[in-house]
């Protein structure tokens, strides 16, 4: 896990050596390296190291916290500080289990978390801005997890307050999923920075749905969040709610006049269950109508691949 530059160094220090290691089929290299702000080469050059049945593989996280190498669950080298380039900064080596095991179970946590996010995904989501729109379709629980809670966790480190409307999942069960995410959720909640609420709460009260209402809770959250400091305010909500209660034009109504009142600053992220929406009379038609009203399409399952992401302009 390191940096970018960092590791273009050991790529190029050590080239043989890794190469030669790479061959074995025994030996498993993954790497940890921050989001790229451009096209990404790296993979080309990871490539190049590869051979018929070798393991070579690459994810993305935000920025890398902290720069480790271990080896073979046995050895790790640890930067007491992950900002000056390689020879810049003391190094700490250990073989003691103890430590070693927790670096480990940090770094699978860390891959875990960035497991099957595509860089392209992370970069939208980090580059959504105010009074965008977005549809996001899913097929899977995990494709739903990885790119919600990247995009707020976005806006949690930016300073910004986040909501999460749940109905396909309970709002335990969301809080759960985040804190396995790497989500300080109490720490959150406390400070009013993150709120979860159960889609009744907010979308379908008492069994009906209200555009006014629903608009007014936003506007709120947003003035309440702006009189709390925050630097601004996202949400993101799972629609599934509208389609289990039969409310299909509802919906439609609510996205084309959520779209027009996104003069507020506020970044909103619509998700969908592909799954769900196969299952109406004529889905073709809702899908093209959901697409209308939003700016931009996000869907994953691409080549039934989780993280695999897609985007295009509505």
């Amino acid at each position: 896990m390191t940096s970018r530059y960092e590791f273009c160094q050991l790529l190029t220090n050590y080239a043989e050596p890794l190469k030669k290691a790479v061959k074995k089929k025994s030996v498993k290299v993954r790497v940890v390296l921050e989001v790229s702000e451009h096209e990404d080469s790296m993979p080309r050059f990871i490539d190049e190291y590869k051979s018929s049945g070798s393991s070579f593989d690459l994810k993305y996280a935000y920025q890398a916290s902290s720069h480790l190498i271990i080896i073979d669950h046995k050895q790790a080298l640890v930067a007491t500080s992950p900002e000056p380039p390689i020879g810049e900064s003391p190094y700490l080596w250990t073989d003691d289990n103890n430590l070693v095991g927790l670096l480990q179970t940090y770094f699978e946590s860390i891959w875990h978390v960035t497991e099957e996010v595509s860089e392209e995904a992370l970069l939208f989501v980090k580059r959504l801005r105010p009074t965008n729109h977005v549809i996001f379709l899913y097929d899977s629980l995990e494709a739903k997890h990885n790119v919600l809670f990247n995009y707020l966790k976005v806006g949690l480190e930016n300073g910004e307050a986040a909501l999460y409307v749940a109905s396909e999942e309970s709002p335990g069960e969301i809080r759960d999923a985040m804190k396995r995410f790497g989500i300080d959720v109490e720490e959150k909640e406390k400070t009013g920075a993150l709120r979860i609420l159960e889609y009744s709460d907010f979308y379908i009260i008492d069994g009906k749905f209200d555009i006014e209402t629903t608009k007014g809770f936003i506007r709120k959250m947003y003035d309440e969040a702006m009189a709390k400091g925050f630097k601004g305010w996202r949400g993101t909500g799972e629609m599934v709610c509208f389609l289990e209660h039969d409310l299909i034009q509802e919906l439609t109504e609510y996205e084309r006049a959520l779209h027009r009142v996104l003069d507020v600053p506020i970044i909103a992220v619509c998700a969908y269950n592909t799954n769900m929406l196969t299952k109406f009379g004529n889905p073709i038609n809702l899908y093209s109508e959901l697409v209308r009203a939003h700016g931009t399409v996000l869907f994953t399952g691409v080549g039934n691949k989780l993280g695999r992401i897609e985007i295009r302009k509505a």
